[in-house]
């Protein structure tokens, strides 16, 4: 691993994220970029919304873990607490499927 948070895997570098549930480093494309929208944290699986993100393993565990250290008001630099209905059942979804 290099200095400037990127990982080296089979000679190209990829960027990395640190997961706000669980608190591990990993590459980019293994997390789920989230952002705030009107005040609700929604997934951005395209990465293509506008604003503060904050990267999450797509699974509910790390989802609880980050509710119960109060991860998202400090990851977006919010005050108060966040709706995560609709993030939560995006990550069911992809627990059924």
């Amino acid at each position: 691993m290099s200095r400037q948070g990127k990982l080296e895997r089979s000679g190209r570098t990829a960027p990395l994220r640190t997961c706000v549930g669980c608190r591990v480093r990993t590459v980019k494309s293994e997390l789920l970029r989230t952002v705030v929208v009107e005040g609700a944290v929604v997934p951005d699986p395209r990465g293509r919304l506008p604003g503060r993100g904050a990267s999450l393993h797509p699974s509910l565990r790390c989802l609880e873990l980050a509710e119960r250290r109060k991860a998202f008001p400090r990851a977006f630099r919010v005050e108060g607490p966040l709706e995560l209905g609709a993030l939560r059942v995006y990550l069911e979804g992809l627990d059924v499927g």
